[in-house]
């Protein structure tokens, strides 16, 4: 199976020499090879994602981005299933941006949920042209064949492969409703498909965007305003320009950028400048915090959810718990930073770009240099972290600026300091929760404030009376009976650039209503896992996570003397998780997670192994935040570097991960975030229970329970 990519203006031209072959629908590059082998074999291409060969070869076009999460190898698995084909026939051919792909955005955990009936109809209606091919030369009725691996057959033990059906279907009119396989029919989806792109990665075959080498190419960096909104005053660039391999210094709209020989040189160049930097963010963590300490007093408020009379019941009720809860910043931290690299020619401008979004690529380096997007190729790499911050298009913008200037190909890299300090943060949270107990311990009430700043409403104001829905995702979908509830966002201050990071709102308001709930079950006097589990009763996806997580982890049986279980549950993005954890204090009374049990309802799944490595990697990224990770501010500067201050979980941290699979028929839900916001409440509701000290702010302090082990 191979990999290919080839330029817009190569697809043009070749594609204009072409005299025959079936071209329905909207169109994706063939890689040069391929191309030129297509045009001479009249490939069979019925719509945008499949294409086969008359030598059998099946092409399968990725419209999302790799990031690690298994596109590469999911979304093809889907169309060859619905097509039968030979799993060792199939070429892949990875994303360039191209609106004739339809939404390229790749975030949400949303490829396979917003792709599935897409894929499998693309796959469906090419195995029923080349049935009606195989019909037609047969002189039967469609409806009597049946197909296997990579050929149709007839009810006699005749076969025709696929590749000499080829031309025939090609000329054939693409169905507009293909029928669908049974499930009960699948042979590749659901089943642990090896990865795609395992042999690249591990040979070191794949290029990601920092690996970018073209002919002529330069490398640059850019330093940019440590205040947040701030621009460049004076520049002394002469000890940058002194730096062995640096060639050029200049502005640009978001600072000033040293072009280089290499990348090294760039980045001493940067170190060297001398810049007044003015204006900007001059607040700090503790002006956040006094802000968030007010709005959750005085507002003013957007309610997210208001049913019964939440407020009247608590204004009446003998008993009445009050918490306040709280998370920082916390910056992505992918492993390779932001970088980009452009070539700016006078009627075309070709990238090479890790991003999440290469319809925003594509179209920020049109807007900046005055090209139409046409003339705009975006080559996607494969990316080293996503997480939500590729997302954004501001290190595009850098690069595409670099090149303008530059006259050549560049490579823009960003520094990890410049890239830790210039981020799109998780937005820091504050929750207060109100709720009434009745006599048997169960809420009647419930009210829960949220502050924190707008992530779709940057850079604009929000209509009147509009909610921030990732402002209260994880908290307005409660799923636990409460019969008067309220729920309110009141909007923080902006100066912070926010953004999606993985889990988004859920990440940190499933900290939150987790741990609520479980010192609701305290006071109550009843067992963590069976309040839930009777609270959420009118929610069977969420009983059915929490009944198997319980069972696997043996839930509060048999627990290690010294060690204790907690327990959370969450949705999201369509999927639901629970997570128990098993927890101890080491000798300096510091938190251990042995264990982890994760039961993930995702509905439908296409390959359980992408599932379970999915549901690590998110389980690894919110402990590392639960145990170690915030990002603080001190006269509006990021005060975090590097990983010697914003420490990531090492190795020797790194607990026992067991993940379940439920099997369901329920339409497929995200896998590569819903992992992540049971995680933290998990780990500190087992520490309540281990020592009796509630943590109601993350990262976990380093002597939350010295006196705990002390006492």
């Amino acid at each position: 199976m191979s990999v290919q990519r080839v330029s817009r203006r190569d697809f043009v031209k070749w594609t204009g020499t072409a005299s025959a072959g079936l071209a329905l629908g909207v169109h994706v590059p063939f890689g040069q090879r391929g191309l030129e082998a297509a045009v001479a074999a009249e490939v069979f291409k019925p719509n945008a994602f499949v294409a086969v060969e008359p030598n059998g070869l099946v092409r399968i076009w990725i419209k999302h981005v790799e990031m690690g999460q298994g596109i590469d190898t999911a979304l093809p698995m889907i169309i060859a299933d619905e097509l039968d084909a030979e799993w060792d026939r199939l070429e892949i051919v990875r994303p360039v941006a191209d609106p004739a792909l339809g939404r390229q955005m790749t975030a949400g955990s949303g490829s396979i949920r917003n792709g599935w009936e897409e894929m499998r109809r693309a796959g469906a209606s090419a195995r029923a042209m080349l049935v009606e091919a195989a019909a037609r030369r047969w002189g039967v009725d469609a409806s009597t064949l049946r197909t296997g691996p990579g050929r149709v057959l007839h009810p006699d033990g005749r076969a025709l492969a696929y590749g000499d059906l080829a031309e025939e279907a090609a000329a054939l009119p693409v169905p507009a409703e293909p029928p669908l396989k049974d499930p009960a029919d699948f042979r590749i989806i659901g089943t642990p498909v090896p990865r795609t792109d395992t042999r690249a990665k591990v040979t070191g075959e794949a290029r990601f965007g920092i690996d970018t080498r073209v002919p002529g190419m330069k490398f640059a960096t850019v330093l940019h305003c440590p205040h947040f909104g701030g621009t460049v005053g004076r520049v002394d660039d002469a000890a940058a320009r002194a730096v062995p391999g640096v060639v050029d210094v200049f502005r640009v709209s978001n600072g000033v950028a040293v072009v280089a020989d290499h990348t090294w040189a760039a980045f001493q160049g940067a170190r060297a400048l001398e810049v007044e930097w003015v204006g900007g963010f001059r607040g700090s963590s503790a002006s956040i915090a006094d802000e968030h300490a007010v709005k959750l007093r005085d507002g003013p408020v957007r309610v997210s959810e208001d049913q019964g009379d939440a407020e009247g019941v608590l204004a009446r009720a003998e008993r009445v718990i009050e918490a306040t809860y709280s998370v920082p910043y916390l910056a992505h931290a992918c492993m390779e930073p932001m970088n980009c690299a452009v070539h700016v020619r006078e009627d075309a401008c070709e990238l090479w770009v890790p991003t999440q979004n290469p319809g925003g690529a594509r179209s920020t380096a049109a807007r900046l240099t005055g090209l139409p997007e046409e003339a705009v190729t975006a080559h996607i790499t494969f990316l080293g972290g996503g997480f939500g911050r590729r997302g954004e298009d501001d290190f595009v913008t850098d690069a595409v600026e670099v090149a303008m200037q530059a006259g050549v190909p560049v490579l823009t890299t960003w520094t990890r300091e410049e890239d830790m300090q210039h981020d799109f943060y998780r937005p820091a949270a504050t929750s207060r929760f109100r709720a009434a107990l009745d006599a048997r311990g169960e809420p009647v009430a419930w009210s829960n404030r949220i502050v924190c700043a707008s992530i779709i409403g940057r850079g604009r104001p929000l209509p009147e009376g509009r909610v921030d829905f990732t402002a209260v995702e994880g908290a307005a979908n409660l799923p636990y009976h409460v019969p008067n509830r309220k729920v309110e966002w009141a909007e923080a201050d902006a100066s912070v650039p926010v953004g999606w990071w993985r889990s988004v709102g859920s990440s940190h308001n499933a900290f939150h209503t987790e741990s609520f709930i479980d010192e609701l079950a305290h006071a109550a006097g009843k067992d963590p896992y069976l309040y839930r589990r009777q609270l959420a009763a009118e929610h069977p996806r969420h009983v059915g996570v929490l009944a198997s997580v319980a069972e696997r982890a043996r839930y509060g049986v048999g627990v290690p003397a010294g060690r204790a279980h907690g327990i959370a549950v969450a949705e999201c993005f369509g999927s639901y998780v629970a997570q128990v954890a098993e927890v101890s204090l080491d000798d300096a009374a510091r938190p251990v997670v042995h264990k982890v049990w994760c039961v993930v309802d995702c509905g439908r799944y296409v390959n359980p192994d992408t599932v379970r490595a999915q549901m690590e990697g998110a389980i690894v990224y919110g402990l590392s935040a639960a145990l170690h990770e915030a990002i603080t501010l001190e006269d509006g500067r990021v005060v975090q570097s590097n990983f010697d201050d914003f420490d990531a979980l090492r190795l020797r941290e790194m607990p026992e991960i067991d993940v379940h699979i439920l099997e369901s028929n329920e339409a497929p839900g995200g896998v590569g975030e819903p992992g992540t916001p049971p995680i933290a409440p998990a780990v500190t509701n087992a520490l309540f229970a281990l020592t009796g000290v509630r943590v109601r702010t993350l990262p976990i302090p380093q002597d939350a329970f010295q006196q705990a082990r002390q006492g």
